[in-house]
């Protein structure tokens, strides 16, 4: 039994956590819930969104699901999520993104990995007002996280049978900083020779992404080119509502959905908790609970390949609570 902390968020968070913890639940999941409130309207009682008992909670625990939360604008941390990577040294951000039978694209044949640095970059928040017309940011790239970021791509490739790791820069322009991380890149893929690798310049990147998406298997960015691919790709297999990810470092992992908590929809029960069950299928496979894993991760295609019951962002008029007992149903 592993237990792990749950984040339930605010918006819809609390709705789509009820959804996939009941899932999971029924699909017999060995996982004990440490449940952690964050947010904004933990902010209002707490003083922070992210209070220390959760940081600690996942110290604790190791791995965490999380449900979107709402960040307050102008006041506490510029984003939770930022708060957390940096907290927990999570430095590794993991989005596959492959398509599923059922829901119309533009593409069938979809079935990218984004690692994206996350620690680093122009997030690192270096920034000055020079005078009133003019401002600076820094954009830090360091051997260190270059180097594992590009390891742990790799170290994915091998355990997953991927056969191709493309490194993404612009060094044409910025030839020290994104210099470094190819640098970093080519040392790296020495280490693995049955794994093919390449470059490509970012810009060059997102035009093949729109004309031949099949050709890429895992991706390996810096943190802002990884950041805006990252949602280039979810928009070719159907948008960010299936949309999982993953932010893991050393000692700690958590499992979240991309997209927001979207309080304009909140309690009007058609929420779709797609995204963030597939990033508890995610866990599931971290955690080797693989058959488990499997089992849930058919059901929710069978039920989405079926069609006939889905939330209004997928296509269909169910609720959320009709959309989690089809898949309940297909278990």
């Amino acid at each position: 039994m592993q237990t792990v902390t749950l984040i339930p968020g605010d918006g819809i968070g609390p709705e789509i956590t009820e959804a996939v913890t009941s899932i999971l639940k029924e699909a017999g999941a060995q996982v004990e819930w440490d449940i952690q409130t964050a947010g904004a309207d933990v902010a209002e009682i707490e003083g922070s969104p992210l209070p220390d008992r959760v940081i600690e909670s996942i110290k604790k625990n190791k791995i965490a699901l999380k449900a979107p939360v709402t960040t307050p604008i102008g006041k506490g941390f510029r984003s939770v999520n930022v708060a957390l990577r940096k907290s927990l040294d999570l430095y590794a951000n993991l989005r596959p993104c492959k398509n599923i039978e059922g829901i119309k694209t533009h593409f069938d044949n979809v079935d990218v990995v984004i690692v994206r640095e996350n620690t680093e970059d122009l997030y690192a928040g270096i920034e000055r007002q020079i005078d009133e017309d003019t401002a600076e940011s820094i954009k830090i790239i360091t051997r260190k996280a270059s180097t594992r970021i590009v390891d742990f791509a790799f170290d994915y490739a091998k355990k997953n049978n991927r056969k191709l790791v493309t490194a993404v820069s612009k060094a044409n322009i910025c030839k020290l900083s994104d210099g470094l991380f190819l640098e970093c890149a080519r040392e790296v893929a020495k280490k693995y020779p049955q794994i093919e690798y390449k470059e490509i310049l970012v810009d060059n990147l997102c035009m093949q992404l729109v004309q031949k998406p099949e050709q890429f298997d895992i991706l390996v960015l810096p943190n802002l080119y990884g950041d805006i691919v990252s949602d280039l790709c979810a928009g070719l297999i159907g948008g960010l509502g299936i949309a999982q990810g993953a932010n893991i470092g050393l000692e700690a992992a958590v499992f979240e959905p991309v997209h927001g908590s979207a309080p304009d929809i909140k309690g009007q029960n058609k929420a779709n908790p797609t995204a963030l069950l597939l990033s508890a299928i995610e866990m599931l496979k971290y955690i080797n609970q693989q058959e488990i894993a499997i089992k849930i991760e058919n059901a929710l295609y069978k039920t989405i390949k079926d069609g006939s019951i889905l939330t209004p962002d997928l296509g269909g008029n169910s609720t959320t609570n009709e959309y989690t007992k089809a898949i309940i149903r297909n278990l």
